[in-house]
Order: C-alpha cells, then structure tokens, then sequence
C-alpha cells in the first residue's frame, strides 16, 4: 500500500475537481464543519464540487501503516486567504478511505491517535 501516493492523488483529484471519485471508497468517512458519517464517492464528488476548496498539503504526520495527517492550507472561491486546517486521512488499498477534518494539527493528531488505538485493540 502507498499511503502517501493515495493521499497526493486524492489531494490533486480535488484542487483539479476531476474525477474524485476513483480515489476514495464506498463509503468513505468525512468529518468536517457542517457534520460526520459515511458518504458515498458521488456524494463525496459533489460536496468537492459545491464548496470549491483547494487543499494545499504543508505538512506530513505518520500515524500507522493506514494512517497519516496532513496539515494544509485551504481556500474556497470566496476566501481572501487560506485557513490552515488538518485532515487525518485513512487509506484502505490505493484509496482514501476516511478523511476528517479538524480545525487545527492538534486536534487532529489528537483524533488519529485515538482512532489508531481503537483500530489496535479490535
């Protein structure tokens, strides 16, 4: 499994709004301002392509074999300037599985960790 190739492509499908839903699974898992659950990659494609954001990675934080955060930079159409946000991105095979973001790499590091210890004691 290449789990930063997966998080590079899901990153490029979404700042291009191209094909977004061959890099993600069904369901995958969103968390994010307006709520959390499991969608599927055609829901997924439209909320990429109803919020417009562009998610520039800045920084990378190994957490498992599956599992990494991702500090970055997001814009929308609207933005005057980019908001610094983290996603805690899970990749099951060569997609992304999970994607949740958080307001800050704090927090996010915070939830994978947790998440990582659930994961290991099934």
């Amino acid at each position: 499994m290449d789990l930063e190739g997966a998080i590079n492509r899901w990153h490029h499908r979404v700042n291009e709004r191209q094909a977004v839903t061959g890099v993600v699974t069904d369901p995958v898992v969103v968390l994010g301002p307006k709520g959390a659950g499991p969608i599927t990659p055609d829901g997924f494609a439209d909320w990429v392509e109803r919020s417009g954001i562009k998610l520039m990675p800045r920084s990378w934080h190994p957490i498992s074999e599956r599992m990494m955060v991702v500090e970055e930079d997001a814009t929308w159409p609207e933005s005057a300037a980019p908001t610094r946000v983290a996603t805690v991105f899970r990749v099951t095979g060569d997609k992304v599985s999970a994607a949740l973001r958080l307001p800050d790499l704090q927090r996010a590091l915070e939830l994978a960790y947790i998440c990582r210890e659930l994961a290991a004691t099934e």
